[in-house]
């Protein structure tokens, strides 16, 4: 069946056999009407008739082609497709007779009019009954394909309320009740770990072998799609499984990782659609570490009653964070955004799902204006201020250092300003692991805004607590390699990555916000909070894990090509510089990095003046003013070099060891 489907949707194929159809039509048309003609009319001669076949059969087809019966599909043909198609028939026809009368100087005018008719009515007939046989072979192998052939992995109690809902949705079926998705799952097979389950059918379904014999079983039982149904399995496990099912090309899809499927936390039982649970595997499936866990209640304490502002609150990270305050019954929410767009997306989310029960306040202002955002603070008085606000893309601001110098600096700068000469309780702020050691105008200028945070922490008069965040990538955010894998894997073109070696480290947005509540929470003022991110992963083993989520083979299925790093482009991030040590908090992946001092006086003249030659667009005199505030900001080139140099180095001696 799927040979016979391949073959009919193929399009050159459908116009192929239309096209030799319609020709074999006229001919048999055209014995159709000469069959009778000698009981009224002159009997055609055989040589006039084999001359009228060759002409007809040409200049219908032609005429077919110019009224573009050869270009509908099928399933969707409808009554002005048909009429084409008797256009073509009829004007090639009457071309035919009409050339072959200038011709031989006679007219066959009964034949020629019961040759258009029926020719005509085959014609139409053929496609008539070809649409209905297409669609029907096409819903055939959709059901078909629908229908997969499955291997599960994992034979606990989550597959077997999963092998239950697939059997009572297969019932209904056959009775011709409503399906569900369960009935489109196949169960083949199922993969354990445990030795005394191997070979023993579980809930009537085999457990084949152990996760090693995945790749073999898949093959062996023509498996179509792999489902991971272990949802408390250990992010390690869970990799080097997921690594496994890579290899076999398969798309895979898993129970819902974070929490447990099976016991809600006040202890009810979960009585809903197991099957409906099942999703797409993520990236963040695959990051190898635990999800980040955070103490709620501290950051209820901290949230509960009080007035909380966003700057950037439009964004991947402002509206997470937005989501997550409303959680904590904040008193008000003020959302500052300079797009009106991404406000408004998050202003409708929220009002749709709190209503009036929640007061949110949404303000298009840009943290650039100083006047405007005092307008702000001297009318909603905030006491929590959340600053995301700030250009992120590296490439873009090397080409745009001015934006990035008055959207980071002088933003920031801005805000805490005003967070401090209002009283504004706490101020956080959204830093990143770019800041670090960087390389470019993006990172220097967050590492400038980190030093613009721990000035104002260091004013003995200030009322506020300063806090800065800093963490790595976040997967799905604006920007995120991850969205641009994913319409280039969909849209069938080479995957692209800048470098073989460049790594990353990774995380959520939800755990990304998550640290920025708890710091927020347990920050006393002064500190720069870290995140330990696990592992850095490598971008191209990023690609190629995604590649595999999309059941495909990295290389073959889908090219990955490697682009050269872009302007300021690092090999691999940092997550603290070296004079900053680390401190443990109560949460164990949570550490407060020590802020480096700041000589007062040069900070303020250095600032100032950064703040002029940005106003004034001067470029040059921008970025050495941003060297001078930023000593470790270097060039990529320097950075990137000993690290190449160290890895060539490294790739020779396993490959000489290899060669030995």
């Amino acid at each position: 069946m799927s040979k016979l489907k391949g073959f009919f949707t193929n399009f050159r194929v459908r116009k192929r056999i239309l096209a030799l159809a319609d020709m074999f039509i006229v001919v048999v048309a055209g014995l159709f009407a000469n069959f009778p003609l000698p009981l009224f009319a002159k009997a055609i001669d055989r040589a006039d008739l084999f001359g009228i076949f060759f002409l007809s059969v040409i200049l219908c087809f032609s005429s077919l082609l110019f009224f573009g019966a050869y270009n509908k599909l099928w399933r969707y043909m409808n009554r002005t497709d048909f009429l084409s198609c008797i256009k073509g028939v009829f004007i090639g026809l009457f071309v035919t007779h009409l050339f072959f009368y200038m011709m031989r100087d006679v007219l066959y005018w009964e034949f020629a009019i019961a040759h258009a008719f029926i020719a005509s009515f085959g014609v139409c007939l053929f496609r008539y009954m070809f649409r209905n046989a297409f669609v029907s072979i096409m819903e055939t192998g959709h059901r078909e394909a629908m229908k997969k052939r499955t291997m599960i992995i994992g034979a606990g109690s989550a597959t077997k309320l999963l092998l239950d809902e697939i059997k009572n949705s297969v019932k209904d079926a056959e009775k011709g009740l409503s399906t569900s998705e369960a009935a489109k799952i196949n169960p083949v097979c199922l993969i354990d770990d445990d030795r005394y389950k191997i070979g023993k059918p579980y809930e009537g379904v085999l457990v084949a072998g152990t996760t090693s014999d995945i790749p073999k079983i898949a093959k062996k039982e023509n498996i179509e799609l792999i489902l991971f149904s272990i949802p408390s399995c250990p992010p390690k496990d869970r990799q080097v499984i997921m690594d496994l099912c890579g290899k076999t090309g398969l798309p895979v899809k898993v129970l819902p990782f974070v929490g447990s499927l099976l016991e809600y936390s006040d202890g009810e039982k979960f009585t809903g659609s197991y099957v409906n649970q099942i999703r797409d595997i993520k990236v963040e499936d695959l990051l190898g570490r635990d999800p980040i866990k955070f103490e709620n209640k501290d950051i209820r304490a901290y949230i509960e009653n009080k007035v909380c502002m966003v700057t950037g609150g439009g964004g991947s990270i402002g509206s997470e964070l937005v989501r997550q305050i409303a959680k904590y019954n904040p008193k008000r929410i003020i959302i500052v955004d300079i797009y009106e767009n991404n406000a408004y997306d998050i202003q409708q989310e929220l009002m749709m799902e709190y209503g009036k029960s929640l007061d949110l306040v949404t303000l298009i202002a840009s943290v650039r204006d100083y006047f405007r955002m005092n307008q702000i603070f001297k009318k909603y008085h905030p006491e929590v201020v959340f600053h995301a606000a700030a250009h992120k893309h590296v490439p873009l601001m090397e080409n745009n250092p001015m934006e990035a110098i008055k959207n980071n600096v002088v933003g920031t700068f801005n805000v805490a300003t005003l967070s401090m000469f209002n009283d504004v309780k706490k101020f956080v702020m959204i830093s990143t692991d770019k800041a670090v050691n960087p390389t470019n105008v993006m990172g220097a200028s967050k590492r400038c805004c980190e030093m613009i945070v721990r000035y104002m922490s260091m004013q003995k008069d200030s009322h506020t607590e300063f806090v800065v965040t800093r963490f790595g990538n976040v997967l799905g955010s604006n920007g995120s390699v991850i969205p641009l894998f994913k319409r280039q894997i969909e849209q069938g073109k080479p995957v692209t990555v800048t470098h073989p070696e460049i790594i990353r480290y990774f995380m959520t947005i939800p755990e990304a916000v998550s640290l920025v509540l708890e710091a927020a929470s347990i920050a006393q003022g002064g500190e720069i909070f870290v995140l330990d991110m696990g592992m850095p992963v490598k971008i191209v083993t990023l690609a190629e894990n995604l590649i595999r989520m999309y059941g495909k083979v990295p290389y073959k299925d889908v090219p990955i090509k490697f682009t050269g790093l872009r302007p300021g482009e690092k090999i691999k991030e940092e997550l603290l510089m070296n004079e900053e040590g680390l401190k443990k908090t109560k949460n164990k992946l949570i550490f407060i990095g020590k802020q480096i001092d700041i000589d007062t006086p040069k900070f303020v003249n250095e600032l100032w003046k950064l703040k002029n030659a940005a106003a004034e667009n001067k470029d040059d005199v921008a970025i050495r003013a941003l060297h001078e505030i930023v000593p470790t900001f270097t060039t990529p080139e320097s950075f990137n070099k000993p690290i190449l140099e160290q890895t060539a180095s490294s790739d020779s001696k396993d490959k000489k060891s290899n060669d030995g």
